[in-house]
């Protein structure tokens, strides 16, 4: 007999809007934030791994019937359980042992009373078996990207290996008494990275000379600003032309700062200005779209010259100016023939000369003749990462030396599992090269110069390696942001923070790995959005350089391997059609393999990352969308739930007026039965239409947001779906998962068109005629029409305080009319629409409090639920009538729903128990 694993929290409900919350505002959290070890790409944020991994683990109530046998008794505890789960994200409690502990009895009680082992067969940069581990989960992680895999390491594998230690750098034991977790470590990288500096600045500080401002003082520089240059064609007057986006270099009220570039004898002179009467328009800038014109006469400069000069090797550069720190910030300087010269290097002999890959969509710089990865940086830039690629090698015969000298045994090597001297020298070396590494994001040739912020943008502003024009070449032994020193810095606080406990690492490719008995969470690659190897190789060259010896099971290739790679890549896989083929295959092979070897106690969780333009209003047009859904049903998986993870506010998601997609949509999916049955589209249909309504009200009641509610209705409804092996349409053929979606679509706007009937008379009227007529006039005669079959009238509309009609025109009044003082008791007639109006409209201009203060009053007039309900069907016309300002305020209200209600309680007065018609339980979810 087949026992029914239990139902998971994951697939019943979720403090949505708190986990929301906690992943938004982690993206500004850098001060100890793991994500700052090294760059990665399309990282999730912690806060979201953390909660989908509890709830992945964690039974919900409901299927727990002997200890919860009614309904009540199973939100309360689901209540419990989200409570802990809100306080479980928060960034501050990362490291909250109580509370993670908390968390871990949780999940012993759900599990046996064991801890189940995690993996994530993608790993990337580490999100999830970070949070495994840090949850006291047995953590492994396996990636074919060697970049992954060496990130992993360091957030994982290796801080266990040493935690409690003291440093073995002189000195530095004896600072503290005791070391917890990896923190003896990371302050032996602080200050073998600072040794690093230090030689590094005797080898080569020559190279980076200071300037001397107006007063005399020396100051340290902090980027040199590079125009490439090309000879104009027009042979009359052949100057070499800098390629520049814009002219100035701070935009700061009252700190301006431009370049003033003249052209004397033939020759162009850069002198910097300090005023606001620089640059405009056609003037600011030789760049003109993706050509440019001659500084001397205007002359044209085609995008097709500039691609057959720069692969000719006849670009050149010229210095434009100089930025040094300040005592009140930067401090901008015409360029001197000393700093020209001091730039002036040899090209060092051992640089990565390996090709570029080809892809034109990410990687643009081949087209201009950067075809080789030493090509992205200067020579001194070359010079500089070398001689630290190098010390990182020293370095580790130094720390190996002073571990030696602090009583410990040689052993083996770290990659060999050692423990002792040659192990930690090798751990230490490995923090060191990372760091090396991370710089190069701010230490290429690829790096520009923000005049509205007075700082470097890096190189991978967006996922693709640019082509940039004018430069800013990072002084790379500064301590300012950019530098070897600030990579450190952050990387030491990563460090010193991360949780000790089992992780394992290992290379491998996800379709042939093993996952017996393994919990599966996992954050695939995302189509063809991100070419994970080709991008990394930027950052394994020089790693390579670094750590070949000491990573050299990680290290053996010159490049990241790409061909098992499960990316879309039409350049790779022969087309367009051909990439869809290799990934669709690839895909359903690993969820196929996760499925026959997966612990099936509990759900398999798996990220879809969206972009904005992935959906159309339908929310079905990705390609990328499909082919998940399509691969996890094909493999054997039933889609049991799927979760929006916004770490975007609502307003700007929904700025520009279409449907607002979550930055990631989380699904948890069980094995379908080997049993399971066809069904035709008529009985799916009908089941969708059966099931979907009270899933539908579930969410709608919960905490889920307006704006999320279409995504999180796919999964009750794709779960119909994929329960059967096929779904068969009328002509025998197979529906598509974008037909089902279509359908499941179609059901939730009858679902929220089916709450009109439930409204009072006025309500329905001017759902109706916001429908068709948003807040604009109509004919007064139309209103009396439609007034009638709402079973209303145009004075009664009137009277309760809703609608306008004079000179034969009528109109809803809109939140702007109804956003005044209110007097809830002193009115007459409340219907359900003048107090979801007015509450939106108050609360967009008074705060959540004033609204929170006469809720009381007004839920002795219309119910709440009544109220949050309109306001879900309001976002839902607004969004379909791209009415933008409407789709913010709505979803602004439901979205705030449940902090109000706390709010309320304290203006109420009274004990709850007093006022039964007064119930918030509903609303704490």
């Amino acid at each position: 007999m087949t026992v029914t694993p239990k139902k998971k929290l994951i697939e019943t409900s979720l403090p949505l809007e708190a986990i929301n919350a906690a992943a938004s505002r982690e993206k500004s959290i850098r001060h100890g934030h793991p994500s700052t070890l090294h760059l990665y790409w399309a990282r999730r944020p912690l806060a979201a791994a953390r909660a989908v991994l509890f709830a992945q683990l964690v039974d919900d109530p409901a299927s727990r019937p002997e200890e919860f046998p009614t309904v009540a008794e199973q939100d309360r505890e689901r209540t419990r359980l989200h409570q802990l789960l809100e306080q479980l994200v928060v960034w501050e409690n990362s490291n909250d042992e109580s509370l993670l502990r908390q968390a871990r009895d949780e999940i012993r009680k759900s599990n046996g009373g064991e801890l189940p082992a995690v993996l994530d067969p993608f790993a990337g940069g580490g999100a999830i078996p970070l949070e495994a581990q840090r949850l006291g989960l047995e953590a492994h992680a396996s990636d074919l990207n060697p970049l992954a895999v060496l990130i992993n390491k360091a957030l994982i594998e290796i801080p266990p290996c040493f935690t409690g230690k003291s440093p073995v750098f002189p000195g530095s034991a004896g600072t503290r008494q005791g070391w917890d977790r990896a923190e003896g470590l990371a302050e032996d990288v602080r200050a073998y990275g600072g040794w690093m500096r230090d030689k590094a600045e005797e080898q080569i500080g020559n190279l980076y000379p200071t300037v001397t401002d107006e007063h005399g003082v020396e100051r340290t520089v902090i980027a040199w600003i590079w125009a490439r240059t090309v000879a104009s064609p027009n042979p009359a007057n052949p100057i070499e032309v800098p390629l520049v986006r814009s002219w100035w270099l701070s935009k700061k009220k009252g700190k301006e700062a431009w370049i003033e570039a003249t052209v004397v004898d033939g020759q162009v002179r850069y002198e910097v200005r300090h005023d606001a009467d620089g640059p405009k328009g056609d003037g600011d800038g030789t760049r003109v779209g993706r050509g440019a014109v001659s500084l001397a006469d205007g002359t044209p400069i085609s995008s097709d010259y500039l691609k057959s000069e720069g692969s000719a090797g006849r670009f050149g550069a010229h210095l434009m100016a100089v930025v040094a720190e300040g005592d009140r910030g930067r401090l901008y300087f015409s360029p001197t023939q000393a700093h020209i010269q001091a730039a002036q290097v040899m090209k060092p002999i051992e640089v990565p000369e390996e090709e570029l890959p080809y892809d034109p969509r990410n990687i643009w710089t081949p087209a201009y003749g950067l075809t080789r990865f030493s090509d992205l940086f200067t020579n001194r830039q070359l010079v500089a990462l070398t001689t630290l690629s190098d010390l990182v090698a020293e370095a580790r015969e130094q720390v190996l030396a002073d571990a030696r000298v602090a009583g410990l045994k040689s052993g083996d090597r770290l990659e060999n599992g050692g423990s002792g001297a040659k192990a930690y020298a090798d751990a230490v070396a490995t923090y060191l090269a990372l760091a090396v590494s991370k710089s190069t994001n701010t230490g290429s040739s690829l790096t520009s110069w923000m005049n509205d912020r007075g700082a470097i943008r890096e190189t991978f502003a967006r996922q693709a390696i640019p082509m940039v024009w004018d430069f800013a070449e990072v002084n790379p032994l500064g301590d300012f942001g950019g530098t070897l020193t600030s990579s450190l810095e952050k990387l030491v606080l990563a460090l010193q923070h991360l949780p000790s406990g089992s992780g394992t690492v290992i290379a491998a490719d996800a379709a042939n790995r093993e996952y017996t008995g393994l919990v599966v969470s996992t954050d695939p690659p995302y189509y063809d959005n991100i070419g994970y190897s080709d991008l990394s190789d930027f950052f394994y060259v020089w790693l390579r350089r670094s750590l070949d010896k000491v990573q050299s099971r990680a290290f053996g290739t010159m490049l990241t391997p790409k061909a098992e790679e499960l990316v879309a890549n039409p350049y790779r896989h022969g087309g367009k059609a051909g990439a869809e083929r290799f990934f669709v295959e690839g895909f359903n092979s690993v969820f196929a393999r996760i499925r026959q070897g997966a612990n099936i106690e509990v759900p398999l969780t798996v990220y879809y990352a969206y972009k904005q333009q992935d959906s159309g209003v339908d929310g079905t047009s990705s390609t990328g969308w499909h082919t998940l859904l399509n691969g996890l049903i094909e493999a054997g998986w039933e889609i049991t739930a799927t979760w929006p993870m916004r770490t975007e506010g609502s307003g700007r998601l929904l700025a520009k007026g279409t449907n607002a997609l979550a930055s990631s949509i989380v699904l948890a999916c069980r094995p379908r039965p080997e049993e399971a049955p066809t069904t035709t589209r008529r009985t799916f249909v009908s089941t969708l239409r059966s099931e979907l309504p009270e899933a539908l009200r579930t969410l709608i009641q919960s905490s889920i947001a307006p704006v999320d509610l279409a995504q999180a209705a796919i999964g009750p409804g794709i779960s119909v779906f994929s329960r059967y092996v096929r779904v068969r349409e009328a002509d025998g053929s197979d529906m598509t998962v974008k037909d089902a979606l279509l359908l499941i679509n179609a059901t939730l706007d009858e679902v929220i068109g089916e709450q009109e009937s439930d409204f009072d008379a006025e309500t329905r009227f001017a759902v109706k005629w916001y429908r068709q007529y948003g807040w604009e006039q109509e004919n007064s005669g139309i209103a009396d029409q439609l007034a009638r079959s709402s079973d209303t009238s145009i004075s009664a509309l009137e009277r309760g305080g809703i609608f306008e009609a004079k000179g034969g025109k009528a109109r809803l009044l809109g939140p702007e009319q109804l956003d005044g003082t209110w007097d809830v008791a002193a009115d007459k007639h409340v219907s359900v629409w003048e107090a979801t109006v007015r509450v939106a409209a108050i609360m967009a201009k008074d705060g959540l409090e004033r609204v929170a203060s006469i809720l009381p009053d007004i839920e002795s007039r219309v119910s709440l639920d009544a109220i949050k309900e309109l306001g879900f069907l309001l976002f839902h016309e607004a969004e379909k009538k791209k009415a933008t300002q409407d789709a913010i305020l709505f979803n602004g209200l439901v979205t705030a729903w449940g902090d109000m209600t706390v709010q309320a309680r304290k203006f109420a007065g009274t004990p709850r128990s007093s006022q039964p018609t007064f119930d918030f339980d509903g609303e704490e979810d």
